[in-house]
């Protein structure tokens, strides 16, 4: 079945409690903009098709093929679907894409022109010449729980290149150390991942507050946020995108937030509206959409803002003497 329906929420992931040793240095500033980011309508973000020696798979490559041309939204909602769908990619039809896209079969044709082909049956063709013609794994004999798991990896694998440049990763720990309080989204299918998120940061942050409902109060609790000093927004926006979530962070980048985005990919329609887009893909392959990407990268931002918060060494150590006070966690 395809992952499109909306999710009741990511895969969460058990993390310990108590202090640890930290030796990570402080964040430093790093330019988190991209040309090639804005040209395509993309927030600027970690590239997933960075040049780091893996093979990121298709998704990468159709990510770079993309990168450079300034493509319309319809066009980068065309780019969305492709990426989200990668390893069909190659194979589906014009017709199959636009019906999978959600827009009229002409509008696969102007992308491919776009592109610089001369139609959506010379995109193909090209997707097909480049597309891995072997695989490490000989996956052909796998139920369909295997080949969800096998698609997870393969989405870590990824994250993990894309991770090679870790410079917006640490942009977006300094960006959150420095926000009081640091207001946390996630909506539907996201909120697991925010609601993990924040749960892990407040035993570092001095303030952090989860925004996981919608409807009117939302925008009143990001302008109390604001108000009370907030400098950047952290949101977890996965498939399928509420309108709320848009709406959001239009509204907070309005309002003078930063807005920090972990999302499906870089053409997810969040993209527009977000300062620094970090993606990390999601898995399709079962009825229900799997994250176990977007829950990683965000523990990895929790470990840049730990390495920009100056205390946090000290308030986990607290932590972890009040929790032995109390007898909190059975050994």
């Amino acid at each position: 079945m395809s992952g499109d329906a909306d999710n009741g929420g990511g895969i969460g992931g058990a993390a310990g409690d108590g202090p640890r040793d930290r030796a990570g240095t402080q964040g430093a500033r790093a330019a988190a903009g991209a040309d090639t980011a804005r040209e395509t309508g993309a927030a600027p973000g970690m590239n997933a098709g960075a040049d780091t020696g893996m093979d990121t798979g298709t998704a990468a490559r159709l990510q770079k093929l993309f990168e450079g041309h300034r493509l319309t939204p319809t066009q980068r909602r065309i780019a969305h679907c492709m990426v989200r769908r990668a390893a069909d990619a190659p194979f589906l039809s014009s017709v199959e894409l636009a019906e999978l896209a959600g827009v009229s079969q002409p509008s696969v044709t102007r992308f491919a022109v776009a592109l610089g082909f001369d139609g959506y049956p010379a995109l193909r063709r090209h997707l097909r010449e480049v597309a891995p013609t072997d695989k490490p794994d000989d996956t052909g004999s796998y139920n369909e729980y295997q080949q969800a798991v096998q698609a997870e990896i393969d989405n870590l694998r990824h994250l993990a290149a894309a991770l090679a440049d870790p410079s917006p990763v640490i942009e977006a720990g300094r960006l959150f150390a420095a926000s009081r309080p640091l207001p946390v989204l996630g909506l539907r299918a996201a909120t697991a991942q925010a609601a993990g998120f924040s749960y892990f940061a407040r035993k570092v942050h001095p303030d952090v507050r989860l925004l996981d409902e919608g409807g009117t109060m939302l925008t009143d609790r990001i302008d109390a946020a604001v108000r009370a000093g907030a400098s950047a927004l952290l949101c977890f926006a996965l498939p399928r995108h509420p309108r709320e979530v848009v709406d959001a962070l239009e509204y907070a980048r309005t309002a003078g937030l930063t807005v920090v985005t972990v999302a499906d990919s870089a053409f997810a329609p969040v993209a527009h509206h977000t300062d620094l887009l970090l993606p990390a893909p999601v898995g399709t392959g079962l009825a229900f959409d799997t994250a176990c990407a977007p829950m990683l990268l965000g523990r990895v931002l929790l470990e840049a803002m730990c390495d920009a918060l100056p205390d946090a060494q000290a308030r986990l150590e607290q932590f972890d003497a009040r929790a032995a006070a109390r007898g909190l966690f059975v050994e």
